[in-house]
């Protein structure tokens, strides 16, 4: 039987249990899973190995790659600068980028861009993997492509293009790269410790990522969803390499622990924070939840509730509310916060899952944290 470490406040036992149970029926192999409660860390838990031979145990510090979790992580740094008033969510991309204006796509808003509605969701130019650890390179075909459908009209998940784009208005704004700007403003001052761009220092801290027998393949059945998912592909294992974990990819490459994730959904709201002192005040985090469009995704084709740069809560992703809010990554590594509820959640593992949407190791996870209040 794996042993779970860490430790679990009174109540919260059931979100234990889930954790070990997930350990004992083989579904996982290393992984960590944390709840803050009104402001307290009421489950840090970690157990499992860091690699698939099962040889080198993880540590309360392992840290993983959370694929699209890592788009939440960029909307808050923008939410911040929003907050900041350094920013609007109604302000022109264009008005900070003005090459973005090409191609009619001068009205499109930071809240649009942020929402998959910018038509951008991949690249028309045939573009390689190597190519996509080059951010100025990517940020500048975008900005001079058609988009792929009418702006503002319809959502398109932005798989990773998304990062790029989120990137270069941060760095338009602040001078710093997202990355940097995460650790600056976030990271250091707050102790969260999630990484966009990993320094080489915290390369033996990294759990690599182990491929999910029968992992479903990304579908690509339009042209849309073509260009999203396959130009370039990119392999599951890609994160095991250490160019893609050196370069700073805001959609898909960050890496950190789950109570790293837990305490920076706490940090967006009073009635979460440690403390009381939230990172943003309550009208900023409105904005970051509120809904900038409802539809059937042209490239998941699921319906979707996209807000500010974060996935509105469906299918009880997150728990009974869906004003709940968050983020997950392909192979179901998340995090979210339910402000009402007062829970925010963390979930960071090494074995990717099979299912593109809505991996049951998470929905089970999330569902036992909001079991115990």
């Amino acid at each position: 039987m794996t042993e779970i470490h860490g430790t679990v406040a009174p109540g919260f036992e059931a979100a234990r249990d889930q954790f070990a149970k997930h350990f004992e029926t083989g579904e996982e192999t290393g992984a960590s899973y944390a709840v803050m409660y009104k402001g307290e860390m009421v489950v840090d838990l970690w157990a499992g190995t860091k690699d698939a031979d099962g040889t080198t145990p993880w540590q309360r510090d392992t840290i993983a790659n959370v694929w699209s979790t890592t788009k939440g992580v960029a909307a808050i740094c923008i939410a911040l600068l929003v907050d900041r008033g350094e920013l609007s969510y109604d302000d022109k991309v264009a008005a900070h980028w003005p090459d973005f204006a090409s191609h009619g796509k001068g009205d499109i808003t930071i809240a649009q861009m942020l929402s998959h509605q910018s038509g951008l969701s991949g690249l028309r130019e045939p573009t390689t993997l190597a190519e996509v650890y080059d951010h100025d390179l990517i940020a500048a075909r975008l900005a001079a492509q058609e988009p792929l459908w009418e702006p503002g009209t319809r959502s398109g998940y932005h798989a990773f293009t998304y990062g790029f784009l989120a990137g270069e208005i941060v760095k338009r704004v602040t001078g710093k790269s997202l990355g940097t700007f995460l650790q600056d403003e976030i990271g250091k001052p707050h102790g969260i410790d999630f990484f966009i761009g990993l320094p080489d220092s915290e390369e033996p801290r990294v759990a690599p990522l182990i491929e999910a027998p029968g992992l479903q393949p990304l579908a690509a059945a339009s042209e849309v969803q073509q260009l999203t998912f396959a130009n370039p592909a990119i392999p599951q294992t890609a994160p095991n390499d250490r160019a893609w974990r050196a370069a700073e990819l805001p959609a898909a490459g960050g890496l950190g622990t789950a109570s790293a994730l837990a305490r920076l959904y706490a940090l967006l709201d009073e009635g979460t924070a440690p403390g009381g002192t939230p990172l943003i005040s309550r009208p900023t985090m409105e904005a970051l939840r509120t809904v900038r469009i409802q539809n059937e995704d042209l490239v998941l084709g699921v319906p979707v509730r996209w807000g500010s740069g974060m996935a509105m809560n469906g299918f009880n992703m997150y728990g009974p509310n869906d004003r709940a809010f968050g983020h997950t990554g392909w192979g179901g590594a998340f995090g979210c916060l339910d402000p009402e509820a007062g829970l925010a959640i963390g979930y960071v593992m090494n074995r990717m899952g099979a299912a593109v949407v809505g991996d049951p190791r998470s929905l089970a996870l999330a569902t036992a944290a909001f079991t115990c209040i």
